[in-house]
């Protein structure tokens, strides 16, 4: 049987733009309850000048506002002014600050400065590598259900890296990221069932699940999801491609993109 291979974790910071609050969209209304101490509104204010929404974009302004909210222990604010300096967006890169402010959100529970502080671990960045530290902060992202550590400890699991290996626990792990529609999880959880690990071989499921990576992925993976899938569209019956199709399309309909 040919070896698909899975895909392994690619680091990258996740950003932040889409965690918006629910506020007054009136930018007065909004400046009026910052200006009061009002965290949620200093961080929502802080978004709004990040990204021009009924202002005029001004990152200087937008790192005010954050820097508002994150003294008072905003943790979405003290993520974003992670990532900012990860980033060097509006100030200089600076690692120290970053792991600074990824710290004290992950301390509070924020899943994606767990993520991020966990990266920083795994490849010491701005931090002594620490592979024990690393696997930490990812499990607490995971068990809160953040699909991008459930992934990446899907592939620790498989791998053996820094775990014992154990393809039940990847496999587990995979699906968790899968069902909420992580495209390289779902990757995984074709070849996982394609060659019968951690789980029985099932042709059908990994059609599917190689199907629903390739609608979600761009360049040459969506090709290697393709190439995968069509590999094993010609070892199936017309039957199972249909029942694979079918299976794709309602997972589809039970699941926002």
């Amino acid at each position: 049987m040919k070896q698909l291979g899975i895909v392994l974790l690619l680091f990258g910071l996740l950003g932040c733009d889409e965690r918006v609050r629910v506020l007054p969209e009136d930018a007065d209304a909004l400046r009026a309850l910052a200006q009061q101490g009002d965290a949620e509104a200093q961080y929502t204010l802080g978004f709004r000048y990040a990204t021009g929404r009924g202002v005029d974009q001004d990152d200087a302004e937008a790192l005010r506002w954050y820097r508002q909210a994150a003294d008072q222990g905003e943790a979405e604010a003290q993520y974003t002014l992670g990532f900012w300096y990860a980033t060097g967006r509006g100030v200089d890169q600076d690692d120290a600050e970053a792991l600074r402010w990824y710290r004290q959100a992950a301390d509070q529970g924020d899943a994606e400065a767990q993520f991020n502080l966990g990266v920083r671990y795994d490849t010491g960045r701005g931090v002594p590598q620490d592979r024990v530290a690393a696997l930490r902060w990812y499990r607490l992202a995971a068990r809160k259900g953040f699909a991008r550590s459930q992934y990446t400890l899907g592939v620790r699991y498989a791998t053996g890296r820094g775990v014992p290996q154990d393809d039940v626990a990847a496999l587990r792990w995979y699906r968790l990221a899968a069902e909420q529609g992580d495209a390289q999880a779902q990757f995984n959880l074709g070849v996982s069932y394609y060659e019968g690990k951690g789980v029985p071989l099932d042709a059908v499921r990994a059609h599917m699940w190689f199907n629903l990576a390739y609608s979600r992925m761009n360049g040459n993976s969506r090709v290697n999801a393709a190439n995968n899938r069509d590999l094993i569209g010609r070892l199936m019956t017309p039957e199972q491609i249909a029942e694979a199709r079918h299976l794709a399309s309602e997972w589809n309909a039970t699941h926002s993109r």
